[in-house]
């Protein structure tokens, strides 16, 4: 009961305060880039401290200074204006800042594939995958479309959650990577995500003009992102023998464990409103 408590909590209070942060428009969303360099730095040390339980990484400090070069990136060019196409950079940059350390700073060489690969993968997953929400800012209606992505991707988190609890105790196990997700939970994913495509398409019109059958897919793909971000931070922690990436969000666990759907289906979601 304590744990549903807290979701309820989230969901009611922490996920309109996560919203309304889209909605301070103040210095082109200078709050809005600070809260993600910020969010996107707990991700990146929760991730090493997930890969570091099985693999030789480089030092922490290291690894995490790289890894905040997108998001940094992002802010900069906030506060400069300059166009955020150069945030496109920054993948390439930070994979030569890892490959020089590895070559310039260490004298033996046996796991240096593992410490340049973690380093790397950190650097893109925790850092460059939360700029497509900074390059939505420089889209017309941002503060539409980031809401809107966030609400597919909340609802989608929420229902799935309601459904498994309520419906899926017979038919779990459908995916190794997390047995305890089941059938009924995907299902409520789907519906969540769906049903705040379309929601979102009539509230504003003029920034979703689709049909309703693009809306429906719409939906249907940010789910399917948005599931697919879960379960592969699920494999994460099941590799390294852990439970939760970290403990700083009651009831969910680690930064991680709130926004692995977001990581994954933000990309998606950039595309296909470019598209």
């Amino acid at each position: 009961m304590n744990k549903l408590i807290q979701r309820l909590l989230i969901f009611f209070i922490g996920v309109p305060v996560v919203i309304s942060l889209v909605w301070v428009h103040f210095c082109n969303y200078l709050i809005l880039h600070l809260v993600l360099a910020g969010v996107s730095f707990l991700s990146c040390a929760e991730l090493y401290e997930i890969f570091s339980k099985t693999m030789s990484m480089q030092p922490k400090e290291f690894v995490l200074t790289v890894s905040t070069i997108p998001c940094l990136t992002g802010l900069f060019l906030t506060l400069t204006k300059a166009p955020y196409s150069f945030v496109s950079m920054t993948p390439l940059i930070c994979f030569l800042i890892i490959l020089a350390y590895e070559v310039f700073f260490r004298r033996t060489f046996e796991r240096a594939n593992q410490r340049i690969v973690s380093a790397v993968f950190i650097s893109f997953y925790g850092g460059y995958l939360f700029t497509f929400i900074t390059r939505i800012t420089d889209l017309e209606y941002p503060s539409h479309l980031i809401s809107s992505f966030l609400l597919m991707v909340f609802m989608c988190d929420s229902i799935a959650w309601l459904f498994g609890v309520l419906l899926g105790k017979s038919n779990k196990g459908f995916v190794a990577a997390s047995p305890n997700k089941s059938i009924a939970g995907f299902i409520g994913g789907y519906v969540g995500s769906i049903a705040a495509a379309l929601l979102v398409r009539h509230i504003w019109p003029q920034v979703f003009p689709y049909s309703q059958t693009k809306s429906i897919l719409l939906g249907f793909i940010i789910a399917t992102a948005a599931i697919i971000g879960d379960l592969a931070e699920s494999v994460f922690k099941r590799a390294a023998g852990l439970k939760d990436s970290g403990v700083i969000i009651p009831g969910r666990g680690g930064i991680l464990d709130s926004l692995d759907s977001i990581l994954y289906a933000a990309p998606v979601f950039y595309i296909l409103i470019n598209l």
